[in-house]
């Protein structure tokens, strides 16, 4: 009977798994794997949310292996020490594992290599299971990455992604196999009230519903703010709960405007991959240094971090982000530049808070994205700003997203929300609500001359 691991990473689903379909022709029995691995816990990836949605993602992953006859196993430890363990234990031959582009990625790669070479047991890497393209294919001629999205975009677009795979039908397991409880997300605390529940029927069921209906109109509403027509599917393919190659030839299947606008975002997302595969020490290292200075003023970092800078637009974004976990796209850009351009506050401090919170947070695209918005990454206007007021009343012409958000706030018409400081003093002190934490002219002006243009 022969025997082959499963360790299972960022590619939490049966639906169109290479990884686990590898496996299931090479061997008689698959040993499905988790590895709560110290090192994340030691630094602090495992943040609340996320590891809640994980809780999800790994109950509904037990679940579905034991609808086929199967199980999960988890076990806590160092990933390569708890698989060439377990590889022992069952005698199996193989490992198989889907290929990673953080640098933590790379690390257990290396170990995994290191222990079971002595063993004698083969580990698979395999490519395109966490993003839809493996980051090497789309590379321009003598060089290893893409540095601008729209050239690497009409590459990727020329490329032709992998077809789907069913789920097995049956996944038997070695039988006397010893492993942890699956965590319980009711356990793990200070998870945001409003976190969506994760797990690959729920993650699959909302896929479903946005290619059947409101992506038709992403075209159109995907930077309404209020409207909150986007796909919030990010955690799920952050977890890989949702295959990022089935959705991207679904919604090309879907056709459209809407397909094809959700199909280019869904493409930035394999530029940053692709990006951090060749520079993985961009994910805390500036991609394009500025030589900046940053600036470090705890009390405005605890506005921003708060919803409490006086700016209705970055506010609401940040409250959303405290509240669910989760921050919509259009959101994230204004918040982003104005901790970076306007407060001038190093790009990491962003970073890190929105890792601390956010359930998709992902080391390639949240980094990079971080990047961008400050202007040390891939972004070709490096020194653009994005004044929160304007933004706000292009994405929030009302004022409802904002007043959602920000109750202070609510009694406010139309756009005026975006500009509570021109109210009455009378009026003002009355909504309880800061006034703004800096002046956006003086800001600009000091952004500026920090980065040498005036």
């Amino acid at each position: 009977m022969t025997v082959a691991v499963v360790l299972f990473t960022s590619d939490l689903r049966l639906h169109d798994n290479p990884v686990l379909r590898a496996a299931l022709r090479e061997a008689d029995e698959v040993v499905p794997l988790f590895v709560r691995d110290d090192a994340v816990h030691r630094a602090g990836f495992d943040a609340p949310n996320r590891s809640a949605f994980l809780a999800d993602c790994l109950t509904g992953l037990d679940a579905g292996l034991r609808r086929r006859g199967g199980r999960l196993v988890v076990r806590r430890g160092e990933v390569a020490a708890e698989v060439r363990r377990l590889a022992g234990e069952t005698g199996a031959a193989s490992v198989h594992v889907a290929a990673g582009v953080s640098r933590y990625a790379a690390r257990r790669e290396e170990r995994l290599r290191d222990a079971l070479a002595g063993p004698g047991c083969v580990l698979h890497i395999h490519d395109a299971v966490v993003t839809a393209l493996a980051p090497g294919r789309a590379v321009p001629a003598g060089k290893d990455h893409y540095a601008v999205f729209t050239p690497y975009f009409r590459r990727w677009k020329a490329e032709g992604v992998r077809g789907t795979l069913a789920a097995p039908r049956t996944v038997r397991v070695p039988d006397g196999l010893v492993g942890g409880p699956v965590p319980d997300r009711d356990a793990v605390r200070n998870v945001s009230p409003g976190l969506a529940r994760g797990g690959e029927d729920t993650g699959r069921r909302l896929m479903a519903s946005w290619l059947d209906g409101a992506m038709a109109d992403y075209q159109d509403r995907h930077d309404d703010l209020a409207g909150d027509a986007t796909s919030r599917l990010s955690p799920h393919l952050h977890f890989g709960t949702v295959s990022a190659a089935e959705l991207v030839r679904r919604a090309r299947e879907k056709g459209g405007p809407g397909g094809e606008a959700f199909v280019r975002q869904l493409a930035w997302r394999e530029f940053h991959h692709q990006v951090l595969a060749a520079r993985p020490e961009a994910s805390w290292s500036d991609y394009r240094p500025r030589h900046d200075r940053w600036r470090f003023d705890e009390d405005e970092i605890t506005a921003w971090k708060t919803g409490r800078t006086g700016y209705p637009l970055v506010d609401a974004a940040m409250r959303q982000l405290a509240h669910e976990g989760w921050m919509h796209n259009r959101g994230r850009l204004p918040a982003a530049s104005f901790l970076t351009k306007t407060l001038y506050v190093d790009w990491r401090v962003g970073a890190r808070h929105f890792l601390d919170l956010l359930v998709d947070g992902d080391i390639a695209n949240n980094q990079l994205n971080w990047q961008w918005a400050a202007g040390t990454g891939t972004d070709t206007r490096p020194n653009r700003v994005l004044n929160p007021v304007i933004q706000g009343k292009r994405f929030d012409p009302r004022g409802a997203y904002v007043r959602r958000w920000v109750p202070e706030l609510a009694e406010l018409a139309g756009a005026s929300v975006h500009e509570p400081w021109k109210l009455e003093r009378r009026e003002r002190a009355r909504l309880d609500y800061p006034e703004p934490v800096v002046d956006l002219a003086e800001a600009r002006s000091r952004f500026e001359r920090a980065r040498g243009l005036s």
